[in-house]
Order: structure tokens, then C-alpha cells, then sequence
């Protein structure tokens, strides 16, 4: 199989969100953002649970007002995974939050208010050892910077961070990361290969405001997967407009598909045509809902000919390809003697990957225990 052997990544330092390393080579972490009312508790702790069972390993949480703030302080003694404060124009709550637990606040400088104000936001953070997050956006830059621009360039949206990162620079504050975000693919782009040259801080990825599910993973793909092509990005969020356990998937399949980071069941499977000899289309699509549990990273793929099938189930974890009435089924690269019937092969297929899930997470724990021996 061929992987990315020469990935590199880009050179930066490291910072911690709670427990979750970001930057110096750390594995790129996966953010996502409760949709839920703040001031509604049981819900946005049931949605952070969801998203830490997804994959999520940061959770970032509006905090608007001092209502939130204290809806904040109950949630954040509920949950225990890192959870960043997101805080706009009141410098005063971004203070608020850092001290009812947050491990990390988001700010945008900019529009937090007068260096005063900035001031008293990093003191805190350095106080309480909390990291923070530069977050530009081109739909919000400041009017001093767009100038007699109609529209943000790649340029005025690095003006805009490095003139927050000085902020942080005179008041001797390196614990933070940057994003630099924008709805247009390219701009988001050309904006975080600029910032990436000028900066050696980690940097969060993102295409902000992309869109549905559909558009915006597309959006989303295209953007992030380029910048991680090129070595750039430490941390990432997929911003959908959609449940936000979606914008966990996105995230990792373009990992995955990058061969960065694995998580779960990476599904081949071919688009269907007249050859096919079973409903792949909607073999996949049950599999896929039926065994989102499983975190154990596997290749699946589910081939509906002979065509392409036996090229990809020779390089898969389990492999079936299409006969006529029944298919061929491999593991492991070897082909076994027993066949699927078309029309019954779901259930047994579910089967054989769960079995062959727990052989490979029953290898991994013997390995653990035989080097700690």
C-alpha cells in the first residue's frame, strides 16, 4: 500500500490544551464545537459526550455572555475532556472562564478591545497556565485593516494576526496557536501558507462558515487536506453547518485519507455499475451505521465484481468480491474457502468484522503487556 512516506511536517513549538499536545509533532488533534445553548446544560453535556465518543479531543464552547460563564463552570465538572472557552468582545468573561476551569480561551484580539483589555485576558491565561487562540477570520477583520479594500486578502489577514501576535509578544506570552480562517477555500489557503512562514506558534485549521454537510466537507477537504499535504496545520475543525458529531467523521476520514491518523473502519467500496452482482450501495451504507463503534483502524472493501475486487481485498483487512449468487471473501490478503451468499452476506460480514476488530485490539493489548513486562 502506498503512504505518504515523505510527509513532513512543519516545524513549531508545542502547547497543551489540558492533556492534548498540540504542535512539535504531536498527532494532529481533532476539534469540534457544541451546537447547543450554553445556558442548556444537559444538553451541551450530552452533546460533549458525544463528540468525545466520535473521536473529538478538544471541545470548544460559545460563551457570550456571564450566564454562559456560569452555565460554563457546571459543565466543565461534568466532562473530562479539554474544553476551550469561546469568547468574543468581553474581555471580562474570557477572565470569568479561564477561572471556572477552561483549558484554553479563544479570542480574536481585535475585537476584544484596547491593549488593556488584551492585557488582562493573557495575565490571566499565564496565571491559570492556560494556552490561548488567536482566531482571525476574514468575516470579521477589523476595519482599520481592510482599509479601501472591498474584500480580505491573504495579506491584510496575516496583518490582522501578526498584529495580535505582537500583543502577546510584548506582554511576553508564547503560550498560544493561530488560525486564520475564511469561507473561500483559497484565500483560507494562500492565508495560512503565508502565516505559516512567519510564525513557528501551532496552527489550527479550518474553513470557516463552508456550509451543509455535503458542500462543506467538500469545502473542507479540499482546503485542510492541501495545507496537511504541505506539512501545515497542528490541530483542525471542520466547521458544518450540520450535528456536529459530522464534523468529527470529516475530520478524521481526511486524516485517514491522507494516511496521518487512522481511526475505524476505512469502507472501499466501488460506485456501482452493471456488473455488480449485490447492492453495494446499500451494504456499505448499513455497515457504515452499524459499526460506528468500532475505533480499531481497518481497511473494508466491499466490491461489488471481479474487475477491481481482488486487487483491493488482497490489500484490505477483510475483502469481498462479487460472483455471481455468491462472493469471494478475503482477509488479510488471503482468500478463504467459505463464500457469501449475496442475499444473506450482511450479517455475516458485520461478523467477520467485529470478530477480526477484536483479534487485532486483542494483539495490540498483548503487545502493551509484553513490553511492560
Amino acid at each position: 500500500m502506498y503512504y505518504l512516506n515523505n510527509y513532513k511536517r512543519r516545524k513549531s513549538k508545542r502547547i497543551y490544551v489540558g492533556n492534548v499536545p498540540i504542535g512539535d509533532n504531536a498527532p494532529i488533534s481533532i476539534q469540534s464545537m457544541t451546537s447547543t445553548n450554553t445556558i442548556d446544560i444537559k444538553s451541551t453535556i450530552n452533546q460533549i459526550l458525544s463528540l468525545k465518543k466520535a473521536g473529538a479531543e478538544i471541545v470548544r464552547i460559545s460563551i457570550p455572555s456571564m450566564q454562559e460563564a456560569e452555565a460554563f463552570r457546571i459543565i466543565k465538572k461534568n466532562v473530562n475532556i479539554p474544553l476551550i472557552a469561546d469568547i468574543h468582545f468581553d474581555y471580562r468573561i474570557a477572565i470569568k472562564a479561564a477561572e471556572y476551569g477552561a483549558d484554553g480561551l479563544r479570542i480574536n484580539p481585535g475585537n476584544i478591545g484596547n491593549y488593556h483589555r488584551i492585557k488582562q485576558v493573557v495575565l490571566c491565561a499565564k496565571n491559570y497556565n492556560i494556552p490561548i487562540r488567536i482566531g482571525v477570520n476574514a468575516g470579521s477583520l477589523e476595519k482599520k485593516i481592510l482599509k479601501n479594500n472591498k474584500f480580505p486578502t491573504p495579506e491584510l489577514l496575516l496583518e490582522s494576526a501578526m498584529n495580535n501576535i505582537k500583543y502577546f509578544e510584548k506582554l511576553n506570552f508564547d503560550n498560544f496557536k493561530v488560525s486564520i480562517k475564511a469561507s473561500n477555500v483559497i484565500l483560507a489557503i494562500k492565508s495560512y501558507e503565508l502565516l505559516s512562514k512567519n510564525i513557528d506558534q501551532p496552527i489550527h485549521l479550518g474553513i470557516t462558515e463552508s456550509g451543509g454537510l455535503l458542500s462543506g466537507s467538500i469545502k473542507s477537504s479540499i482546503g485542510i487536506g492541501l495545507l496537511l499535504y504541505k506539512g501545515i496545520g497542528d490541530t483542525i475543525r471542520v466547521s458544518l453547518a450540520a450535528d456536529p458529531i459530522e464534523e468529527v467523521k470529516v475530520a478524521f476520514n481526511i486524516l485517514q485519507s491522507l494516511n496521518i491518523r487512522h481511526r475505524g473502519i476505512n469502507f472501499i467500496a466501488c460506485p456501482t455499475c452493471s456488473r455488480k452482482e449485490f447492492d453495494v450501495i446499500n451494504i456499505v451504507k448499513i455497515l457504515e451505521k452499524r459499526l460506528q463503534d468500532i475505533t480499531i483502524p481497518m481497511n473494508v472493501s466491499i466490491i461489488g465484481c471481479s474487475v477491481n475486487g481482488l486487487g483491493e481485498a488482497l490489500t484490505s483487512t477483510i475483502g469481498i468480491v462479487g460472483g455471481k449468487n455468491s462472493s469471494a471473501l478475503y482477509q488479510n490478503g488471503n482468500r478463504l474457502k467459505e463464500r457469501l451468499n449475496n442475499k444473506e452476506m450482511l450479517d455475516i460480514l458485520e461478523l467477520k468484522i467485529r470478530n477480526q476488530a477484536n483479534i487485532i485490539k486483542n494483539k495490540k493489548k498483548l503487545i502493551i503487556k509484553c513490553k511492560n513486562i
